[in-house]
């Protein structure tokens, strides 16, 4: 009788060997062809892969003077699978001048993935950056006592000048969100953080090149494989041109110590910003190197706020400056006559029971008086009639809302775009954001402050140093922006092309006569004393506390070559800081250099603070 059970006995012996041989087979699959952790071993132990560093590119002003430039720095790298068990710490420690906690620490950080993510124990990884001067020295004459341990040449960013911290910016080592974002980058690479050093990162920082080295069985370099065959040599950065003048950023800076506030200066024609100032400011060359860290903290803490780029953050009221675009607004939609339409003002606007207050001047008066005496009541009046045209508009929300598109177009409400980041919109209010605040009950009254640039109104000091800049132009801008030109390269076409508003050219013909008006007899009169034909309308912002002071305007009248935005938190009149302050820059840059009187007005307004207290900003 056949025995079953020794059948049985083989089919399962057999099967168990089979499922050995296809455990085998799957795993030396899975080590040969899908797995490289073999490949690395065999490559670390014939070939050093040294990284090239590109040298980043340099940024230099309108005139050709350099602002950010490099100086050598060293890195530290490891290979963790050579340095295992063949280290002397103690001594490696001596040498760097590091403590053995800090030596354990360190590693530790290197091999924690959350914190490191393009971890390999057979590439190089960063041990310690920007090393001294001093300390490499004295680790070079040792490095052969430590294998695995190797030098990494870099470049570290210097800043020339301790002005436009804000629109420079800097650089610091990459995070671990940096490196998920951009396979470019590496634990230990640095990248742009801030400013002009962040918005054109990858025109500045080159490509990376790469050196294979052979070396022997005892992981001695011996030279290039197949005599740098394969080397791929870093390609630099670019250099970039602002449109910035370094004299008159200088100047704008000194204006502003012990002062809150900003100064933004645009070239008409081209959009480029040839100042922004904002205070309080830093020195960049603070975060320079390891001491980046702890400036970055310090100032981060400080309650003033030093770090905020108010020229494109800070969002204000923009006051009487305001009062330009309503007249250009009013007279394309035909609710006024330039010189016919003529409003009262008893020291203000005075209508069933609501009360604007304005400074004492003649009236009646039309819209050019209007804007030099800067009324009030004329352009509360203005949009009062506008708001309550339901014949041409059909109801107040539609009135509304063209009031609204005219204030887009002309560069309000909306971020303009400048190449710097974190530029804020600041607020144009519709008929939307009316009906859900009065429950759809409301008219011109109701939001009448609107017409003299307070209530909801906001703006930048770019948004109102590009609305000077509008007006130069009679009525079309180019976004504002901080690089003029990039090396070997194109600009954005953003940064190139008109965008115009819906005002007619009329109306700006006859705002900049109210405009030339003020500065020869009106509320920014001290532009009369300059040799150029200088336009300005001054603004007193309100505030809880003291009343904000504000200028815009441009220089000269026919053919600008300048537009400014002064804006001096708690500063008073118009007339206190933002005219004079206005005044110098237009000088500053239209005649090269300030006369001897202006250069005593410099002084004594860069001495002139503001006291603001203890309160935090």
């Amino acid at each position: 009788m056949k025995d079953y059970s020794l059948d049985y006995r083989r089919f399962v012996i057999g099967g168990v060997a089979l499922v050995i041989v296809i455990i085998y087979i799957i795993r030396l699959f899975t080590l040969q062809i899908t797995s490289d952790d073999y490949k690395k071993s065999a490559d670390s132990n014939a070939f050093l892969k040294k990284i090239e560093y590109p040298s980043r590119g340099g940024i230099y002003d309108r005139n050709g003077k350099l602002l950010v430039y490099n100086q050598p720095a060293y890195d530290i790298m490891v290979v963790m699978n050579e340095a295992k068990d063949r280290l002397d710490t103690l001594d490696l420690c001596e040498a760097l001048n590091i403590t053995r906690e800090d030596f354990d620490k360190r590693m530790e950080t290197i091999k924690d993935r959350s914190k490191n993510p393009g971890y390999s124990r057979f590439t190089q990884q960063l041990f310690i950056s920007q090393l001294s001067e001093a300390d490499f020295s004295v680790f070079q004459e040792k490095m052969f006592r430590f294998p695995g341990f190797y030098i990494q040449r870099r470049s570290i960013r210097q800043y020339r000048y301790p002005y436009a911290a804000h629109v420079l910016g800097d650089v610091a080592e990459v995070s671990p969100a940096d490196i998920e974002e951009d396979d470019y980058y590496q634990p230990g690479d640095y990248i742009g953080k801030l400013g002009v050093e962040r918005s054109y990162e990858k025109q500045l920082r080159g490509e990376k090149g790469m050196q294979i080295l052979l070396r022997d069985a005892h992981g001695r370099v011996q030279g290039r494989y197949q005599n740098g065959r394969f080397d791929r040599r870093a390609v630099a950065g670019k250099n970039l041109t602002l449109g910035l003048d370094a004299d008159l950023q200088a100047l704008g800076e000194r204006l502003m110590e012990g002062k809150i506030g900003s100064i933004v200066a645009i070239e008409p024609k081209t959009g480029e910003v040839l100042c922004m100032v904002s205070s309080p400011s830093y020195d960049p060359r603070m975060m320079v190197g390891r001491q980046r860290s702890k400036s970055h903290h310090l100032l981060s803490m400080n309650v003033w706020k030093p770090l905020l780029n108010r020229s494109i953050m800070g969002q204000y009221p923009p006051g009487s400056t305001f009062k330009t675009t309503q007249g250009l607004t009013f007279m394309t939609e035909g609710i006024i006559h330039p010189t016919h339409t003529a409003y009262p003002c008893s020291h203000g606007f005075n209508y069933k029971g609501l009360h604007v207050g304005c400074h004492g001047h003649a009236a009646p008066l039309p819209l050019i008086p209007a804007l030099s005496t800067s009324c009030n009541g004329y352009f509360c009046w203005g949009l009062y009639y506008m708001i309550g045209a339901k014949g041409k508009y059909g109801s107040v929300q539609n009135a509304m809302n063209t009031w609204r598109d005219y204030m887009v177009s002309m560069g309000f409400g909306y971020k303009l775009g400048i190449d710097l980041p974190g530029e804020k919109r600041g607020l144009i209010p519709n008929a939307e954001f009316y009906d859900k605040a009065y429950k759809g009950s409301w008219n011109g009254l109701t939001i009448i402050s609107i017409a003299i640039g307070q209530g909801e109104v906001n703006a930048t000091p770019l948004q109102i140093a590009n609305l000077g800049a509008t007006i130069a132009n009679r009525g079309w801008f180019i976004t504002p922006h901080v690089v003029k030109r990039i090396q070997d390269e194109q600009l954005d076409s953003l940064y190139t092309q008109r965008r115009y508003t819906k005002a007619s050219r009329t109306s700006y013909d006859y705002v900049v006569q109210g405009m030339r008006a003020s500065a020869t007899g009106g509320t920014c009169h001290e532009l009369a004393k300059y040799d150029f034909m200088a336009c300005g309308k001054t603004g007193t912002a309100q505030n809880r506390g003291h009343d904000h002071s504000v200028f815009m305007g441009f220089a000269p009248m026919d053919k600008p070559k300048i537009a400014v935005a002064v804006y001096v938190e708690n500063g008073g009149w118009g007339a206190t800081y933002g005219v004079p302050i206005g005044g110098l820059i237009m000088e500053q840059y239209i005649n090269g250099h300030l006369s001897e009187a202006s250069k005593h007005k410099a002084e004594e307004l860069q001495h002139k603070h503001i006291s603001y207290g203890s309160t935090s900003r």
